[in-house]
């Protein structure tokens, strides 16, 4: 099988709660960021939560995941690199791939080493999104476990910008790039995914850049923290200089695309935002579908912002079979 896309991301299932601001100051999280914890850290939040009846809903999930799924709704063919534990979420995470259509290029191991990976995410009443990950087995993806006949039959490899806070991950992206570069297909996408992450592993961020990518996608903050400086414009100019693609999302102002010297500006969606969560891997799915059809930039864009905003309208990091059945309605029109 031919596929559209091929990601590498952490395998984690995702379990979203509604929640207040004084919720997340007294867990001693950091708001709309990603806080990484282990299963023991993350078991009193757990309890905490199910204490305040906190209203939630779970499924496979992860970064890459959810931007797979947006591609495979449309009816793109996918495949996802990562490893799951053969424990109850695992067998979950599995048969909700399977579901939806998406080929498994990893492994599923035993889950005497470690459990499958778990994220909490945390939505306030502003959509803001705060999530606290126990990468668990999903951070020990080894180079054994990856089925390289996929990878080097796909169009598009995407990066999840969250698998540098791993060794095994991070070591795992650099041998599928070198793979890459050595057949000379395919061409590499990579998400920034969070601006924390970006600060605190930028070197490897720049490791992963330095093997030849074809686009970036990233919002705001993670712009900033990636160029080093301190305002949206200066950022602009220091992505122009760069050979590659880069995307940035600019929530209820749309987004930009930085392909060196032409600038596209694109308005967003003027909707009413419930939450937040999912929204870049929404953009990013809706974008790189677009593209595989031979969209423009401009239209990807517009396309992505489109699909990001139905589901910001919404509550969970995901739409119904109906909603993206509307969203490509919309692209079918164009």
């Amino acid at each position: 099988m031919k596929y559209n896309l091929t990601a590498i991301g952490n395998a984690l299932v995702d379990t979203q709660f509604k929640v207040t601001h004084k919720l997340i100051d007294e867990l001693g999280l950091v708001i709309d960021q990603m806080n990484l914890s282990s299963a023991d850290e993350q078991a009193p939040i757990i309890e905490r939560l199910r204490a305040e009846n906190a209203e939630s809903v779970s499924d496979c999930g992860g970064s890459a995941t959810n931007t797979l799924v947006a591609a495979a709704s449309f009816g793109a063919k996918c495949s996802l690199a990562c490893v799951v534990a053969n424990d109850k979420d695992g067998e979950m995470y599995i048969s909700n791939l399977n579901n939806i259509g998406i080929d498994l290029s990893g492994n599923i191991r035993t889950s005497f080493e470690e459990p499958t990976g778990k994220c909490l995410i945390l939505v306030t009443p502003d959509a803001k999104r705060t999530m606290t990950t126990a990468l668990n087995i999903s951070s020990n993806l080894k180079e054994e476990d990856i089925d390289y006949k996929n990878l080097l039959n796909t169009n598009m490899f995407y990066i999840e910008g969250y698998v540098v806070t791993s060794d095994y991950n991070f070591n795992s992206t650099l041998k599928m790039l070198e793979k890459c570069n050595v057949d000379k297909v395919p061409k590499k996408a990579l998400s920034l995914s969070d601006p924390g992450v970006v600060q605190g592993f930028k070197d490897r961020f720049f490791e992963i850049e330095s093997y030849g990518l074809d686009y970036i996608f990233c919002n705001e903050d993670e712009a900033l923290a990636f160029s080093n400086v301190s305002s949206l414009n200066e950022s602009i100019k220091y992505f122009g200089k760069k050979p590659y693609i880069t995307v940035i999302t600019k929530g209820d102002r749309g987004c930009t695309i930085i392909n060196q010297e032409q600038i596209i500006e694109i308005n967003s969606e003027k909707i009413k935002p419930v939450d937040t969560n999912g929204a870049g891997d929404m953009f990013a799915g809706c974008f790189l579908y677009a593209l595989s059809q031979g969209s423009s930039l401009q239209y990807c864009g517009e396309f992505a912002n489109y699909g990001a905003a139905k589901l910001v309208e919404k509550f969970g990091p995901r739409l119904d079979k109906d909603g993206y059945a509307q969203v490509l309605k919309k692209f079918k029109k164009n």
